[in-house]
């Protein structure tokens, strides 16, 4: 973490537009702190900041940034250039990036690449972007277990590793098929005459390459790797995933649950919430939101339909809000939970029945606590209210509560009810988003608290 004093000297040099002090000084810090700072900079003052910086340190830098960002790059340097800074990045980087090019920038950048890292773009980006494939690296050391230990440390030095990924050595037989694995404490532990053999470790955790990326990621939090190997169908390892790339998987794949959970389009790219156009924020929402407001208008009519009951009894209207709510609160309650399951693999959708019956017993549970506040709300708000002879105070509260536990009911069943429903016409269940089971949710109460009056009060 950045002291105060040296976020104040960046300050200072930003303000007075010293660009290459500000360089000089960024080069003390981490990869990650200086994406931050030139993040928070004008586009023009980041690319000429950026510029001031060394080949690796742009590499290791251009990790830590959004595709949009990256493309900002390429667009204003030499192409040579920024071949150059992508090549000391990581592997995924790289063929995240030529991925989101068009066709005619890939040919015009994929020239200035060597050889061995031009054919590991080519390869990485013709797999599926959520995959184990999309996101895996190459960048990993192999070794055969017919090796002396000694011979096996020379091979990890030719293979060349960066210092963060020689996390496991993989053993391989002639063909690159994974026979398991050593630490390389196991190595720098054991005699340099040690055969592999004796060491490698046969029984290990690993990902296919067309499988899903939060499955993937998943396993690596089950099991608390620091790295998954990926294989092909035959077996081979085609590359890793490490604890941080599962970790980002992890996160975009919360970001994603819930922008759909609160009704927000998902986007094909990540986008900085700051550098984002408040047009594009717009058409992130607006389908949703207008879609529901459309269909919101059916609580308008019932509420039509049942005017002449709040004509009799206008202390009906005021309390409409608290039980809408309330059904709208836990509704999404039960959504979120089920979602959140389905999410974990702690239920499947074959346990609809089990899933149905528990969230019917909390919901009832729910309803008796609330059923009785309302009660006491509407008895405590309202005694001085002016009512009709021929309706009692209490008859009220009692017609009040018990539709507001009807719709506490109804709406953790809807909720519960709605993700599950989606995950088995193959959906995704985040779709069935808190505003649309609030939507539902009201016109369902709005059934219920007239029906519930109407029916008890005689209206």
């Amino acid at each position: 973490m950045l002291s105060e004093a040296r976020l104040a000297a960046i300050q200072n040099l930003v303000e007075t537009e010293e660009w290459e002090a500000l360089a000089t000084l960024l080069r003390k810090l981490q990869s990650v702190e200086i994406a931050e700072i030139l993040q928070s900079l004008q586009p023009e003052h980041r690319l000429q900041v950026f510029g001031e910086l060394d080949v690796k340190t742009q590499g290791a830098v251009a990790e830590h940034f959004s595709t949009e960002m990256l493309y900002e790059i390429y667009q204003a340097m030499d192409k040579k250039r920024f071949a150059q800074i992508l090549s000391h990045a990581s592997s995924d980087v790289r063929a995240d990036f030529y991925r989101s090019l068009s066709r005619e920038e890939q040919l015009e950048l994929l020239p200035f690449f060597s050889r061995k890292i031009r054919d590991d773009i080519v390869h990485l980006s013709t797999y599926e972007p959520e995959s184990a494939g999309g996101i895996m690296i190459t960048d990993f050391a192999t070794i055969e277990e017919d090796m002396r230990v000694s011979d096996a440390l020379k091979k990890i030095k030719e293979d060349n590793p960066s210092n963060k990924m020689i996390y496991y050595v993989y053993v391989v037989d002639e063909d690159m098929k994974m026979i398991g694995f050593v630490t390389i404490k196991d190595l720098i532990l054991a005699d340099p005459k040690d055969k592999i053999a004796d060491l490698v470790k046969r029984e290990f955790v690993y990902a296919n390459v067309d499988e899903d990326r939060e499955s993937v990621a998943r396993k690596i939090e089950k099991y608390n790797l620091l790295a998954i190997p990926v294989l092909n169908h035959r077996g081979q390892i085609a590359g890793i995933i490490t604890h941080d790339d599962a970790m980002d998987v992890i996160r975009a794949e919360h970001t994603e649950d819930l922008e759909k959970f609160m009704g927000i389009v998902p986007a094909d790219k990540e986008f900085d919430y700051l550098n984002t156009p408040s047009w594009r924020h717009f058409l992130k929402r607006v389908v949703w939101v207008t879609s529901l407001a459309a269909i919101g208008i059916i609580s308008g009519l019932i509420i039509h339909r049942f005017e002449r009951a709040l004509e009799k009894l206008i202390i009906l209207a005021i309390y409409m809000p608290m039980v809408a709510d309330t059904g709208g609160n836990t509704g999404s309650q039960a959504a979120t939970v089920v979602v959140r399951a389905l999410a974990l693999g702690q239920i499947s959708v074959k346990q609809w029945m089990k899933v149905i019956y528990k969230e019917a017993k909390i919901a009832f549970l729910l309803a008796l606590v609330l059923g009785v506040l309302s009660f006491a709300k509407v008895v405590f708000l309202s005694w001085e209210a002016e009512v009709p002879q021929e309706y009692s105070l209490y008859n009220i509260a009692t017609a009040i509560a018990l539709a507001l536990s009807l719709q506490v009911i109804s709406a953790t069943i809807i909720g519960a009810s709605l993700p599950l429903i989606v995950k088995k016409l193959g959906g995704d269940p985040a779709v069935a988003a808190s505003p649309a089971i609030t939507t539902i949710v009201d016109i369902t109460g709005m059934l219920i608290y007239f029906g519930t009056a109407v029916l008890l009060l005689r209206l």
